[in-house]
């Protein structure tokens, strides 16, 4: 039996985690402070998460593709989408409501730009899949990851280091939106890509401030 940590109302977006590991203040701004704002990246990854949702779901002989499925891990207090769940016949599977059969699954996200060094984006599938696992009660051992500037396809294992380190973000995040308070800013090279970068200041003497607290400052002044 799953063991339930987190009631529905206590459920974190999937996509927080891969904010708080890339930034821990981007994630507060965004999840805490309801802070958002666009650039071209983000516009371009949300026109290929909705793409790819739009297309519906398939069918091929040796695998259904189902897009835009509901997530959820009362467990690790984690809700979300996946952009695609692939699913194989497979004798040792598991059973899917709707479908005859035994099925081995196994999600793949989209990303728009180039993988990454880091595990950012690893995290957030292995994510998804623990969400499944849970749902469903089965075991997922790989993912993937279509990255489109080079339009290629990365297969991750989702091993238990992988699983560990997305059970810890998810612990951290909980943690960090449970407190309420906003990181001060800290300067990293990532910075320049991240569409907040006006907004979290963060090569400013000011920048631990609130963000709803400089827009207010920038529109009385």
């Amino acid at each position: 039996m799953v063991e339930e940590r987190y009631s529905e109302d206590h459920l974190i977006p999937i996509s927080a985690l891969q904010h708080y590991a890339f930034c821990p203040r981007q994630c507060a701004l965004i999840h805490l402070e309801q802070v958002w704002a666009e650039n071209r990246l983000t516009a371009e990854g949300r026109v290929m998460h909705e793409r790819v949702h739009e297309a519906g779901s398939e069918s091929r002989p040796e695998v259904r593709t189902a897009r835009g499925l509901r997530l959820r891990s009362l467990r690790f207090g984690l809700t979300g989408v996946a952009d695609v769940v692939e699913l194989r016949p497979d004798p040792e599977g598991v059973a899917v409501p709707g479908l005859r059969g035994t099925w081995r699954l196994m999600p793949v996200e989209y990303k728009r730009g180039r993988p990454k060094p880091d595990r950012y984006d690893e995290v957030q599938l292995c994510a998804q899949a623990m969400c499944l696992e849970e749902m469903l009660g089965t075991t997922i051992p790989n993912g993937a990851i279509f990255y489109g500037q080079p339009r290629r396809r990365m297969e991750v294992e989702l091993d238990d280091a992988l699983r560990s380190e997305t059970a810890r973000a998810s612990a951290q995040v909980h943690a960090l939106l449970e407190a309420g308070k906003t990181p001060p800013a800290v300067l990293i090279p990532g910075c320049k890509s991240c569409s907040l970068l006006d907004l979290c200041q963060p090569a400013t003497a000011g920048a631990g401030k609130s963000a709803r607290r400089y827009i207010g400052q920038m529109l009385n002044s």
